[in-house]
């Protein structure tokens, strides 16, 4: 696996969003896997969700992007898998803040939000911030049950 491999899913709320962030991904040189769905018919969001996550559980270095119409369905899917850290960001500060101080490796963005812009905008702060660690890897120690 590589730091230079995202992998990317939605589900139809954030299909055009996901379509946006994969060519603006692959403009920046980052290998892009996406999960789906590959239409924006209705689809379930824990079906997109839980194969990003487990991608991401089998990797040191991937990072993951989730996109759904509020961000919370994605997010909770996710968040069910070991070692799984997903991050609802809707602003800049806290892409940074959920890499820098609770080494977030799945971004979750709410479609329904945002705009384009701004979560380009927050998905390269999220992939360009590093773990701080220290007092922060205590804390993240802890979130796994």
């Amino acid at each position: 696996m590589s730091d230079n491999v995202i992998a990317i899913g939605s589900d139809h709320a954030g299909y055009q969003l996901k379509m946006a962030l994969i060519s603006f991904l692959g403009e920046r040189g980052y290998e892009v896997k996406d999960y789906g769905p590959t239409t924006e018919e209705a689809v379930d969001y824990p079906d997109f969700a839980h194969p990003v996550a487990s991608y991401i559980e089998k990797s040191d270095s991937s990072l993951g992007i989730l996109i759904c119409g509020s961000a919370n369905g994605v997010a909770m899917s996710a968040n069910k898998h070991a070692n799984i850290r997903a991050a609802i960001c809707w602003n800049v500060e806290l892409a940074e803040l959920a890499r820098q101080h609770n080494n977030a490796n799945i971004l979750c963005l709410p479609a329904r939000f945002i705009d384009v812009n701004l979560a380009k905008s927050i998905t390269e702060t999220f992939l360009k911030q590093t773990f701080e660690g220290g007092r922060h890897a205590r804390r993240v120690g802890k979130i796994n049950c």
